[in-house]
């Protein structure tokens, strides 16, 4: 089932890009990522309370608020510098760097979290870094 759900985050991803540059033409990209992230905040509790999830907040250890909370510092300085760099720059130069978020992801799953590390993983990785560099390239 996570396999959906990946491939439903990658769809949305790119829906994020091209609704996200056309929605910042004329408007500072911190306020739209402000405005972004108010309805952001509107879905994500709807569904939480929903869900009958917020009957598990107590229940949440030290460790994982502390956590979560950096996740969402770290979530928030991507968002703000990837509607910064849609602002001034093409939507097509600036996903697939943005997507280089793949393989440091990868990297830094194998350092910090001990995920095994292949040949393949080392060539998926370096195609991805590749792919992205042709993509990049100046024309």
């Amino acid at each position: 089932m996570w396999k959906w759900y990946a491939l439903g985050s990658a769809f949305f991803a790119a829906l994020t890009a091209i609704l996200g540059k056309i929605g910042i033409q004329g408007v500072p990209s911190n306020l739209g990522t402000a405005i972004r992230t108010i309805v952001i905040l509107v879905l994500a509790w709807g569904l939480v309370f929903a869900r009958g999830e917020n009957m598990a907040i107590p229940n949440i250890s030290r460790s994982t608020w502390i956590f979560l909370i950096l996740s969402g510092i770290a979530t928030g300085l991507s968002w703000l510098c990837y509607f910064r760099a849609l602002q001034d720059g093409p939507a097509k130069y600036v996903t697939p760097i943005d997507k280089l978020s793949l393989p440091l992801t990868i990297v830094l799953a194998a350092l910090i979290l001990k995920e095994d590390w292949t040949l393949s993983t080392t060539i998926g990785v370096a195609l991805v870094c590749i792919g992205t560099y042709v993509l990049i390239l100046p024309k």
